[in-house]
């Protein structure tokens, strides 16, 4: 339920960060700006200026921060809201039991 700061390394690092910082709007981008293999290491440097000024965004009373976190606050409610009884997570864990249990069923029966 908190707004983060983003420092993308390799792979779908980079992907995410476009959900957390573009899509979702929670969150605010500091770190690699291009994708690289893991074992490569890029000339960049990351400035402690940037850093600092990315916790700036998310930490200060400002209305950007505030709108970070109700946004932050928000999903978070929602994903909880998912795993109780009834939510949407918690129904397809149970169609995913019944539909193993089925197969399992199946294969015990000679089908």
């Amino acid at each position: 339920g908190l707004p983060m700061v983003t420092w993308p390394l390799f792979a779908e690092h980079f992907f995410n960060e476009k959900l957390v910082v573009d899509v979702s709007r929670i969150g605010v981008s500091v770190g690699a700006k291009e994708w690289r293999n893991w074992n490569e290491f890029g000339s960049d440097v990351v400035k402690r200026e940037e850093i600092g000024k990315a916790i700036g965004l998310v930490m200060e009373n400002g209305k950007e921060a505030e709108e970070m976190r109700l946004r932050a606050k928000g999903l978070s409610d929602d994903a909880k809201k998912a795993i109780l009884v009834g939510g949407s997570s918690h129904a397809n864990l149970i169609q995913l039991i019944e539909e193993l249990k089925s197969l399992k069923l199946q294969r015990l029966n000679g089908n």
